[in-house]
């Protein structure tokens, strides 16, 4: 079901099924600004003072999901997102898209379309368009702000065997304030654990190869993303294609599209697919998370009909 109303002080689109709902403000963005169970609580930060705002002059985080195009810059990253977007819904009454103008500075135009595939699942399709005057070499970048106090969860790839597997197959990528030593990192064999509550000081991480797929797990209820990841492509960051950032008041879950030139009028799409899952244990050991939470993200893939990448 699709209606319009308002939100925080804005203008929304709200698409909902009989379990989750998804909510789109109209005066800003593109943005989702909140996504959640039916009886539930929003997974979404929110930066509360910045909420209802609209055309100031400057940058807003606000929270919520949002689409960049990276590598990150200082100038062409940061552009405005504080006007209204035009908004279409789909003639089936599963889904709209929401079109942002095209940015001053960057020529850039960015578009969101979200579809229910069911009861608990959105596929969110980003676009990249270059109606500037010139090429441009850029990724999608979708960015997806999650409430402190959960456990984000990054899978690694299957584990190779030695004397069989002689050579490195993926890295992992930290940014230069990153310190590993923290409390809220936690590696395990299989998976790599951010304990958001933990969190003191802002770090980031990207991973060079991972099975396409992250989860934030919340108070009993699970954020899960899934994206395609093509290998052998180049990758922006020192070929990062999933990253996550964190500080104390937020966890960011990224997913990233392959490095592509876009000559004028040409468009990039990266798609991702939410779930949420309810009703699982914390994922902080190896037992929880092969007994319980990688058999139900392992259903809830196939229901989507989305494949790990090995």
């Amino acid at each position: 079901m699709i209606q319009e109303q308002d939100y925080k002080g804005w203008k929304s689109a709200v698409l909902s099924s009989n379990e989750i709902e998804l909510i789109a403000p109209l005066d800003i963005g593109p943005r989702i600004m909140s996504l959640r169970f039916r009886e539930g609580d929003n997974f979404l930060f929110q930066i509360e003072e910045e909420l209802g705002g609209r055309n100031e002059p400057d940058h807003r985080f606000r929270g919520g999901h949002r689409l960049w195009h990276s590598p990150e810059h200082p100038e062409r990253t940061y552009q405005l997102d504080n006007s209204p977007v035009s908004c279409e819904f789909n003639g089936a009454g599963t889904g709209f898209s929401i079109t942002g103008d095209v940015e001053e500075k960057t020529g850039m135009r960015k578009r969101i379309e979200v579809t229910l595939l069911g009861g608990r699942s959105v596929r969110v399709a980003h676009r990249l368009s270059n109606e500037g005057l010139w090429p441009v070499e850029c990724a999608a970048w979708p960015v997806t702000m999650l409430r402190r106090g959960g456990l984000g969860v990054i899978p690694f790839p299957p584990k190779g065997e030695h004397p069989r597997d002689l050579l490195p197959t993926w890295s992992l990528v930290p940014w230069t304030y990153t310190d590993l030593s923290a409390p809220c990192w936690k590696f395990h064999r299989d998976f790599l654990a951010v304990d958001s509550a933990k969190v003191t000081a802002p770090h980031k991480l990207g991973l060079t190869r991972y099975p396409g797929w992250s989860a934030y797990w919340l108070n009993g209820a699970t954020f899960v993303k899934a994206t395609p990841v093509h290998p052998g492509a180049k990758y922006p960051d020192l070929g990062s294609c999933m990253e996550t950032f964190c500080n104390d008041a937020f966890i960011e879950l990224e997913s990233l599209g392959p490095l592509t030139r876009m000559e004028r009028c040409d468009a990039v799409e990266h798609q991702e697919i939410w779930g949420l899952l309810p009703d699982l244990p914390r994922p902080d050991s190896e037992e929880a998370y092969r007994d319980a939470f990688l058999p139900a993200v392992g259903r809830w893939l196939e229901s989507v009909s989305v494949k790990p990448v090995v």
